[in-house]
């Protein structure tokens, strides 16, 4: 057994998310896990599988974790030992209506993932879904994890599922790790009072400073033709529109070769690949609709600053906005044309540095958040900032999940105010999996976007078989005579 770990106060991005949930604005991440259940030793039980998860998360404290925000607290909530900790509040059970195919799947997806998690507890929760295809044999399984983003960005939710899948069907049992043991009210408050006098300091040494450098830097790259789409700067389309509670799901697989090939052949990245892909059916829908604006959309990118920063935040991310170039109708033109805005915007992203976001969400507390959320939502009603959100998050090593092996998982991110459509994927055992949630009102039809990926990706590979063809010299002839 590992040592007692001291409580972790929240940073300022991780309760930003806290602070930024409404009722219609569940702040989630979740993966949605096809397993195939034949691998489980002694073979599939709902009891089993839950016996299972109850073992592997003695070695994850922050899944026995929960919000402690006393009375006296100045400061933002921290993560401490849940004493009632009882498994049974976190996992469930339900079964498909028939037929039990994609499109039945679809539909309780889009419920599990509007509901809220409980605040009075860990914030996550696992839902085991029975009777895919049909089936009766409980061989067929998939798995919906879902954890808050206050306490998990991609890349932590990537490292709590790395320590409930293996390289192994029946693995030893993981060593304990004890949660975080609750500090005393006055402890607690006496700390947040600490953090709240260090936001004063923060803001004048470090975000001010930042900021300005930032702000020069912007202005310079701008004069030279050469800066990332600005904020607020997006053309408003129903993606803008005011979101509900309601949300809807689609699911959508690509082979990491045939990505591969395109990049190789254009000479770009994966996540050009990728961003083209987006722009590509997000263009389509538009247009469809005769809704496609003359400016392009622009896409926000979350990254990962995790190796760049050495702050204990479980959410380290940056984020930069690309234009996705959806004016461009020639889908290698417009590859081309993603592939120079994402140059741009990491140069500028990268110029910024990989802290300042973080150190501006320090300076938040509860009360100004609420404040600029409201004057953000009357904001965006008029100037979105952005239109949708694509994120690639790293996809762990994924084997076998509870002693099942893992077919597919795709992620989802949050649907945000201001941007209804979320494209999250992860690379898979040779695949990307990609996972679009929106919310119906806006877009009632996201199996259509999510098909139109597979299509996209065939277009430009055909473009690199004509170009193949067109460099094939002819046949020569020999004379006879």
């Amino acid at each position: 057994m590992q040592g007692v770990r001291r409580p972790q106060r929240l940073s300022g991005l991780d309760a930003s998310f806290l602070y930024l949930e409404t009722a219609n604005q569940p702040v989630q991440v979740f993966m949605v896990m096809k397993l195939d259940a034949s691998t489980i030793p002694g073979g599939y039980s709902y009891d089993r599988l839950r016996e299972a998860l109850a073992e592997r998360i003695q070695g994850i404290p922050a899944f026995r974790e929960k919000l402690s925000d006393p009375f006296l607290n100045l400061d933002h909530p921290a993560w401490v030992k849940d004493s009632n900790f009882d498994i049974d509040r976190h996992v469930h059970r339900v079964g498909l209506r028939a037929p039990g195919g994609p499109a039945e799947m679809a539909e309780i997806l889009g419920v599990l993932a509007g509901l809220p998690l409980d605040r009075r507890a860990p914030l996550w929760e696992m839902w085991v879904i029975e009777g895919a295809d049909g089936s009766l044999d409980g061989n067929r399984l998939s798995v919906l994890l879902k954890v808050h983003h206050a306490a998990a960005d991609g890349v932590t939710y990537g490292d709590f599922l790395s320590l409930l899948c293996t390289a192994e069907p029946d693995p030893p049992p993981p060593a304990l790790v004890e949660a975080a043991a609750p500090a005393s009210p006055v402890a607690m408050a006496l700390d947040g009072l600490a953090g709240f006098v260090r936001r004063p300091v923060l803001l004048f040494s470090t975000v001010v400073p930042g900021t300005f450098r930032a702000v020069a830097d912007i202005i310079r790259r701008t004069r030279a033709g050469r800066a990332m789409a600005a904020p607020f700067s997006a053309p408003r389309t129903r993606l803008n529109g005011v979101i509900s509670a309601r949300r809807n799901v689609a699911i959508a697989r690509l082979d990491l070769d045939d990505v591969k090939k395109v990049k190789n052949h254009f000479r770009v990245t994966v996540n050009d690949v990728i961003m083209a892909l987006v722009s590509g059916v997000v263009r389509q829908f538009l247009l469809e609709r005769g809704e496609l604006p003359k400016r392009s959309l622009v896409a926000l990118v979350p990254a990962s600053v995790h190796e760049a920063t050495d702050q204990p935040s479980r959410n380290q991310v940056s984020g930069m906005f690309t234009r996705l170039q959806t004016q461009v109708a020639d889908p290698v033109e417009r590859l081309r044309a993603v592939a120079e805005a994402n140059t741009i915007a990491k140069e500028q992203t990268s110029a910024i540095g990989p802290t300042l976001l973080q150190d501006w969400f320090e300076i938040f507390g509860p009360i100004a958040m609420g404040i600029a959320k409201r004057i953000y939502g009357r904001l965006t009603r008029f100037r979105p900032m952005y239109n949708v959100i694509v994120s690639n998050v790293p996809g762990p090593a994924m084997k076998y999940f509870l002693g099942a092996e893992v077919v597919a998982a795709p992620p989802f991110g949050p649907v945000l105010l201001g941007a209804g459509l979320n494209i999250t994927l992860a690379s898979i055992n040779g695949k990307l999996d990609f996972g679009l949630i929106s919310c119906p009102d806006l877009v009632p039809n996201l199996s259509e976007l999510a098909d139109g990926l597979a299509v996209g990706l065939t277009e430009l590979l055909d473009e690199i078989g004509s170009a193949a063809e067109a460099s094939t010299p002819l046949p020569t002839r020999t004379a006879t005579g």
